[in-house]
């Protein structure tokens, strides 16, 4: 009986990890395109182009590398006054 539940449990934890990644990227994607829309420097034939460091941010976002992408474009966000997403 023991042995039964143990498996039961471990199986229900196996999707945790996966839930949590995609969540961590569907709010790296959330602050990229706040970022992307607000914070821009100066503008090549007339479009704004954000920071290197923005920019770098939001490809690790793309490229699924969340722990790096989100705390810039978090600290980037908040420098500028904004108010994050929800996570």
């Amino acid at each position: 009986m023991n042995r039964t539940l143990l498996l039961l449990l471990a199986g229900a934890m196996l999707p945790l990890p996966a839930v949590a990644q995609s969540d961590d990227a569907a709010y790296c994607a959330q602050l990229s395109s706040l970022a992307l829309r607000y914070l821009t420097g100066g503008s090549v034939d007339g479009r704004g182009v954000p920071s290197l460091d923005t920019s770098a941010a939001v490809n690790d976002c793309r490229n699924g590398n969340t722990a790096a992408g989100i705390p810039v474009l978090e600290k980037k966000l908040r420098s500028n006054g904004f108010t994050l997403p929800k996570r």
